[in-house]
């Protein structure tokens, strides 16, 4: 097997710690050629899909890549901005905020970068990019709260997988999971307070997380577990009774059973329950995306109207806001522990050049 080496490599090279922020994906634009393209990223990783390989490509591409990605590329038609995708523009805006902030402090030598699992900037071109500028210590933060297998250890499996090809390597930490990270209850917490404060409070506040198959709970995941133990958090940090607030599944895909309650079932039984008001917010989407705007805010919106509810509210996500970006720095720092970001010193550089030339290297 051929490597991938670092071209250009020089021995006064300055090195740099790097810090890598991943989020699930986008299209590249809302066509149906482009949705194809992503949903059979998305749709082939066994991570996301646990059926067996041949049962499922068939399926896959039988099936599903010939209907949704034209129905796919309408729903995002709905919510694309000017610059791209929501997705893409809020986590761009996150990477842009943190990379700010930690320079202050740092300096120049840490670099920070964001990637896509699925689509683009791909986690392999970005970490070409990070090695090129001499990334030698590399920290990644996937912007998923709660753990699932489908979402954190996808997105390690392809690290490990572009990993095994380069014959280089950083120093490597990745931060799993943070479903109860003080910072980031806070700022859910200051978020939702100065929502309520501007527009106003209803009767129930709606926490809903993306679903996923029940069968990943019962094989041992996570996940379900630990959005409930966010959304208690929240509730206490908020001064919730249990009678104010529910956790809700939504996004579910398929005939099997996904995580319940679900949100769109529970949205619409809520106006007979005597429930005229809600408002609902989505604690595990760092960004807000096709999921939050179009799924919650226009579809499930028109279902608990339907039912006969009086109020909605959809409360954004945490996106790029100032406590959302003191949250994630704090937690960057934290796992950055024991680091130290190079100096880069002229002469420490020079005499390194030196050493190597006097053993025989060219560069």
């Amino acid at each position: 097997m051929q490597y991938k080496g670092e071209n250009g490599f020089r021995h006064n090279q300055t090195e740099k710690l790097g810090v890598l922020v991943t989020n699930l994906g986008t299209p590249d634009a809302p066509t149906a050629p482009a949705l194809r393209r992503y949903l059979g990223e998305f749709l082939a990783d066994p991570r996301v899909v646990e059926v067996p390989r041949l049962l499922w490509w068939l399926i896959l591409h039988g099936v599903i890549l010939r209907i949704r990605p034209s129905r796919s590329a309408k729903a995002y038609s709905k919510v694309w901005e000017q610059q791209g995708s929501p997705l893409l523009t809020h986590t761009a805006n996150q990477c842009e905020e943190i990379r700010k902030s930690l320079h202050a402090k740092y300096g120049q030598n840490i670099v920070v970068a964001f990637a896509m699992r699925y689509g683009n900037p791909s986690i392999t071109s970005v970490l070409d990019e990070l090695q090129s500028q001499g990334v030698r210590q590399l920290l990644v933060l996937p912007l998923y709260p709660q753990y699932s297998a489908s979402t954190s250890a996808s997105t390690f499996d392809a690290l490990a997988s572009d990993f095994a090809k380069r014959r280089w390597l950083p120093d490597f930490r990745f931060v799993s999971h943070y479903p109860d990270y003080p910072p980031y209850i806070e700022a859910m917490a200051r978020h939702i307070e100065d929502y309520w404060s501007n527009n106003g409070r209803h009767e129930k506040l709606i926490l809903s997380y993306h679903g996923v198959p029940l069968k990943y709970l019962t094989r041992g995941d996570p996940y379900h577990c630990e959005c409930h133990k966010t959304s208690r958090l929240l509730a206490e940090r908020l001064g919730l009774t249990k009678d104010q607030y529910m956790t809700t599944f939504q996004s579910r895909f398929g005939r099997e059973e996904w995580l319940q309650p679900y949100t769109d079932k529970t949205l619409q039984s809520l106006p007979e329950q005597g429930v005229a008001s809600i408002d609902v917010f989505c604690p595990g989407f760092s960004s807000d995306c096709l999921e939050t705007i179009e799924e919650i805010d226009e579809e499930n919106r028109d279902y608990f109207m339907a039912a006969g509810g009086k109020a909605f509210n959809y409360i954004p996500a945490l996106n790029a806001t100032p406590g959302h970006i003191e949250a994630l720095v704090s937690l960057i720092e934290e796992n950055l522990q024991g680091w130290t970001v190079p100096s880069n010193d002229p002469e420490i550089l020079a005499a390194r050049a030196e050493r190597a030339k006097s053993l025989g290297s060219e560069v």
